[in-house]
């Protein structure tokens, strides 16, 4: 079994919003699930641990993804269509979902 960082579909590339960011490389239509992007941990500093795919999407005030509320899991969403070649970037809010207050 190969195990992937990244779900398939997605790749980290250099960014024009901040360092590096992650990538669609085909499209993906709106509401899909890209995975797992934060784990809830109590005894990790913050309380949050990053995956792969937590630890690339860049901040924008006009994302095309949401994380959302899993209980012990926050996943990242397309809010819209994403075409192959985009940045995918979510508004970062993670602050307030780890104290469970809702921007």
């Amino acid at each position: 079994m190969t195990w992937y960082p990244l779900p398939k579909g997605l790749t980290i590339l250099p960014s024009e919003i901040h360092g590096l960011g992650l990538f669609a490389i085909k499209d993906f239509p709106k509401g899909h699930v890209f995975g797992i992007s934060h784990v809830r941990d109590e005894w990790y500093p913050g309380s949050v641990i990053r995956t792969p795919l937590g630890g690339f999407y860049n901040h924008s005030k006009t994302p095309n993804a949401e994380t959302y509320d899993q209980g012990r899991h926050i996943k990242l969403r397309a809010l819209r269509d994403i075409k192959g070649g985009e940045e995918i970037t979510s508004r970062y809010r993670l602050y307030s979902m780890r104290i469970g207050e809702e921007e």
